[in-house]
């Protein structure tokens, strides 16, 4: 029985840890129900208005520990600006559409400041809010509004501090996801260079494929991770991941630069009527299993670092490569200039690779 609730508790961990949408959605909560008893328990008129307090709280816990004191405030921020274009409209019109119209393109062009950040949004809908809803109670309800999102803010980052996000996860199968596309395409470049005839631009333009977005995302989700380190006591435990990640990162990053590399050389210019400046049909083979070989030792970068046999023949493929390149250069007239830089391209990739 010990086992078996061991092994339970063990994979509920795992789900906990692979699903960080859980634990936020969770912490949401408590904290939205904390402000919520908070607001409650207000003197009045902060007690009339209960239902505003979680909102604060849902900002302060729905971002990392350092984003979510800095996002606290820049809420806070968005929310007196818009109090104050609503209280400025309601001086100037009686409540109306044209006033309503008035109050929310003033809130537009200030939730673009920069000071304001992703929380400008707030301005808009406070202005709406202090504009129709606080219209009966026109102080009372501006200072009850910002006074409450106060307390739930900081009931939310209590909680974060309590519990502090910390999205290895996320930023894990980001990588995961651009190391396979990075192999796909070195994959599919081998295949172009494997047939019997070379392929058409046609078929290298359909092998080409789309690096930025998974790049991107892999970037933004790294960053938000190392973002979410500071300050993070749950980072003692998981030091040697977050290390791991960051290594991996710079290492994808590089070998995103050098697949970008080949590709450029190979769909741009290897093609019928340009051997002498590409491969040709002597080299093609070569440069086939130097890209497999690199394939094979990108797919083994995960939280250790690349295979060592993986290099090592990397390693070889590419020396086989470049010997093969010397002796066409000395036995003909062509100089293989897309080959000599797809030679350079392998070697930065395998170093980068190595020196993991």
């Amino acid at each position: 029985m010990r086992a078996r609730a061991r092994r339970v508790i063990g994979a509920t961990q795992s789900q906990w840890v692979r699903h960080p949408r859980w634990s936020l959605a969770v912490k949401g909560a408590v904290a939205a129900a904390l402000a919520w008893f908070a607001g409650v328990l207000a003197p009045e008129p902060f007690s009339d208005y209960p239902y505003y307090a979680p909102l604060g709280a849902v900002v302060a816990t729905t971002s990392t520990l350092a984003r979510s004191v800095r996002e606290s405030f820049q809420a806070l921020a968005a929310l007196l600006v818009g109090a104050v274009i609503a209280r400025g409209v309601d001086l100037l019109l009686a409540p109306s559409a044209l006033s309503v119209a008035l109050a929310v393109g003033l809130a537009l062009l200030c939730a673009g400041w920069s000071r304001l950040g992703d929380m400008g949004t707030w301005a808009v809908t406070s202005a709406l809010f202090v504009l129709i809803i606080g219209n009966t109670d026109k102080f009372g309800f501006v200072g009850a509004y910002a006074g409450l999102i106060v307390l739930g803010a900081l009931i939310g980052v209590g909680i974060n501090l309590l519990a502090p996000p910390l999205p290895l996860t996320p930023s894990e199968d980001a990588l995961d996801r651009l190391r396979d596309t990075l192999v796909d395409q070195v994959g599919a470049l081998a295949v172009g260079l494997s047939g019997e005839r070379p392929a058409s631009q046609d078929e290298w333009d359909e092998r080409r494929r789309a690096l930025e977005p998974t790049l991107g995302q892999a970037r933004e989700s790294v960053a938000r991770m190392r973002e979410a380190a500071r300050g993070n006591l749950r980072l003692r435990r998981h030091r040697d991941w977050a290390t791991s990640q960051v290594r991996r990162a710079g290492e994808l990053e590089t070998s995103a630069d050098v697949v970008g590399i080949l590709v450029r050389l190979l769909v741009e210019w290897e093609g019928d009527g340009r051997d002498g400046l590409a491969l040709g049909p002597r080299l093609r083979p070569a440069a086939a299993r130097a890209l497999e070989s690199y394939g094979a030792a990108l797919s083994t970068v995960d939280i250790e670092p690349a295979d060592g046999d993986a290099l090592a023949d990397l390693d070889r493929s590419v020396g086989d490569l470049r010997r093969e390149l010397r002796d066409a250069r000395r036995n003909g007239d062509e100089d293989y200039f897309v080959a000599g830089a797809l030679v350079l391209a392998l070697r930065r990739g395998a170093a980068t690779l190595a020196a993991s």
